[in-house]
């Protein structure tokens, strides 16, 4: 019940004060500015979405049904673009293709030639939807592969026998027996995009994650803000209930038990070169060359901003990861449990409310939590001065409020993976444990926690990933003079310094592809 609490106080807190609260530049926003947010979020969205399906989905397809050269490799690397946050992806590929960048002063020095700045200039919307695509592309890729992974071969088969071609299975076999898949990897993509600030703030692009910052912070109206909060919540409804009507009713299943899984064709000459160029490409964009030139400006900048101030940088990033990450963890163990152990409708309640911080945008939640914590302030002032503390806004100004906000935020991630993790064991090693005489308890930490181990790890990397690279919440919930790599990153490129922001970017960077390498060989030695 805390933690059900805890997850919808906030978001219940900005829906209150959306209806009861008057704002002083609500009016001014609502003819002039609002308009604006909706036509650039939603041509962000639809766009976005659309490259994303056609990227994620062929290259799903690619690496599930064929076989070719360094297949193993792009199996997992395709993932590794998730690696790079959207807001440093832009920072770099912007100091590449500006006029200092390596291309154009390698045209002037080496050949002379001096090209149009319109040509290379990404600061606006195309680049955004550009960044947004290569780098999130891979929720779809992974979750769909994972789909087609487990199909029956006897689908595609049958198809040939009755005269398809590659492209008319690829359309009218593989993507309607995944929509399922392909929905649910989308979704994810568009709440991450919802979810930016450091990209559309940097590319000067309005969106509701940028107005929320100005109106708060530059007009000092935190009640504006929240409307305009209560205002993206309801398009972040919308969306989720579009997606549950695109899922529609229709399911796939196998009509026998024995389902052969798909047998990759072998490629040869043209044909594999032709699919391994494809997924080297993509590769290569999302995240080779961004890694390289991070690598280049590191190596130039290094002495300049390496000290023990950025050494304490890495250390607070690294503590509030491992601290938000394991408290996420802990809370979706006991909500999962809890559900799956009582099947009432207080816990299916429980296990949708979950989920719900996750749809959420981080400037959203930072906005909600922020009240309720002032709010919790303001009724402790009495308590703080009886124990002898300056009466001030002590709670709110903490790493408490932060850590709360990534708990929210992310607890869908931990929920999900364990959630997975109990259906998968079902109930029958509970209950032989409890025949033999332990109790509950017992048997959640002799038996229940120890089989779903692997859901644990994968969950934990999946939350400690995501908080390390979260920026919204991070920068508006943070403590005076404390600084994560990506609040540092932020500010340096927010300053022009793109060079001095590849230190902290390319730690953020290295980290997570580390812990994505070892979240894929988790998985894929998990027992199937």
């Amino acid at each position: 019940m805390i933690i059900v609490i805890l997850i919808l106080l906030p978001n219940l807190s900005i829906l209150i004060n959306f209806f009861t609260e008057r704002a002083e530049n609500w009016e001014h926003i609502q003819e002039f500015i609002l308009p604006n947010l909706l036509k650039n979020t939603s041509l962000i969205l639809v766009f976005t979405g659309f490259f994303a399906i056609f990227i994620g989905t062929s290259l799903a397809w690619l690496v599930s049904a064929y076989d070719f050269p360094m297949k193993r490799f792009f199996k997992w690397a395709l993932i590794l673009p998730l690696a790079i946050p959207p807001y440093i992806a832009g920072y770099t590929y912007n100091g590449i293709l500006n006029y200092t960048g390596v291309i154009q002063t390698t045209l002037r020095n080496n050949w002379d030639i001096t090209v149009n700045q319109s040509y290379f200039n990404i600061l606006n919307m195309p680049g955004a939807i550009f960044i947004f695509t290569l780098f999130l592309f891979p929720y779809v890729y992974t979750i769909t592969r994972a789909f087609l992974s487990h199909q029956s071969a006897a689908l595609v088969e049958n198809a040939r026998l009755l005269g398809r071609n590659a492209w008319e299975i690829y359309f009218r076999v593989v993507i309607p027996i995944s929509r399922g898949a392909i929905v649910g990897g989308v979704s994810l993509v568009l709440l991450e995009v919802l979810n930016d600030y450091g990209l559309v703030s940097y590319f000067g692009v309005p969106t509701f994650s940028t107005a929320i910052f100005q109106t708060w912070f530059g007009m000092n109206d935190l009640n504006s803000a929240i409307k305009l909060s209560a205002t993206l919540m309801f398009i972040v409804f919308a969306l989720l209930i579009i997606e549950k009507l695109l899922r529609g009713r229709k399911k796939y299943s196998a009509t026998t038990a024995k389902v052969r899984p798909l047998t990759p064709i072998k490629l040869r000459g043209a044909k594999a070169w032709t699919a391994f160029s494809y997924c080297f490409f993509i590769f290569m964009l999302g995240f080779l060359i961004p890694f390289i030139q991070m690598i280049d400006w590191t190596i130039l900048t290094f002495e300049k901003i390496a000290s023990p101030v950025f050494t304490q940088l890495m250390m607070n990033s690294l503590l509030v990861s491992f601290v938000g990450a394991s408290l996420v963890m802990v809370f979706a163990v006991i909500i999962a449990n809890f559900s799956r152990m009582h099947q009432s409708f207080f816990s299916k309640s429980a296990a949708r409310v979950t989920i719900l911080g996750y749809s959420i945008p981080g400037a959203v939640i930072a906005v909600g939590i922020s009240t309720v914590f002032i709010d919790i302030d303001n009724f402790l002032f009495k308590f703080y001065e009886t124990m002898g503390m300056e009466a001030s806004l002590f709670l709110s100004t903490s790493l408490f409020i932060l850590i709360s906000a990534y708990i929210i935020r992310f607890l869908a991630i931990g929920y999900n993976s364990v959630e997975a993790g109990f259906d998968k064991i079902g109930n029958k090693y509970t209950e032989a444990s409890r025949m033999l005489g332990l109790n509950l308890t017992k048997t959640f930490f002799k038996v229940d926690l120890r089989m779903i181990k692997v859901p644990i790890i994968s969950g934990f990397i999946l939350a400690f990933i995501d908080i390390l690279k979260e920026l919204p919440l991070t920068l508006i919930l943070r403590p005076f003079n404390f600084d994560t790599l990506a609040t540092k990153a932020y500010q340096y490129a927010n300053d022009e310094q793109i060079q001095e922001a590849s230190l902290a970017s390319i730690i953020i960077v290295v980290i997570s592809a580390i812990a994505i390498y070892v979240f894929h060989q988790v998985l894929e030695k998990e027992p199937k």
